[in-house]
């Protein structure tokens, strides 16, 4: 009986430990942040990311809406944004938000492009633990020359 005793706390006990400690760093929320330089409210082949831009991860409570988890990151040289989040966020909707450029001739947020969802749950069959968010972007105060050229041949891609 003694050796089952041993037995279960050399096996079981660790287990059960392991299993109710929390992950450190279970997702990593990434998104690119552009300059629609051709104020077209997407990407064009004449969009250029933005280096140093400012996103900050927002997580509401779904009956509520009050924000219960806030963390903000910023764009690498690519505009390629990566903020780490230690917790799940099951019951809550989380929003990536676009917070500030570091151009200040793109520095206004593009509609509908200001911000984006992502899931933030273990509990949802996705078996990555990389979240990637749809790109956001600033509009250029003025659109740079050759974009009516870029929009004349998307238009003609779409007839």
């Amino acid at each position: 009986m003694a050796k089952l005793i041993v037995l279960f706390a050399l096996c079981v006990l660790p287990a059960l430990a392991i299993a109710t400690r929390p992950m450190r760093t279970p997702f990593t929320v990434e998104g690119r942040v552009y300059c629609d330089t051709c104020r077209a409210g997407f990407e064009t082949s004449a969009t250029t990311y933005i280096p140093g831009a400012t996103v900050r991860l927002e997580c509401r409570d779904r009956k509520t809406m009050d924000i219960r988890y806030t963390k903000e990151g910023r764009t690498d040289s690519t505009g390629t944004y990566k903020i780490p989040v230690t917790e799940d966020h099951e019951d809550q909707f989380c929003d990536a938000v676009l917070v500030s450029s570091s151009q200040k001739d793109c520095a206004a947020a593009s509609p509908g492009r200001d911000r984006a969802r992502v899931i933030l749950t273990g509990y949802n069959g996705i078996a990555s633990y990389n979240r990637f968010a749809n790109a956001m972007g600033f509009m250029k105060n003025e659109a740079v020359s050759g974009c009516a050229q870029i929009l004349k041949q998307l238009q003609e891609f779409d007839e």
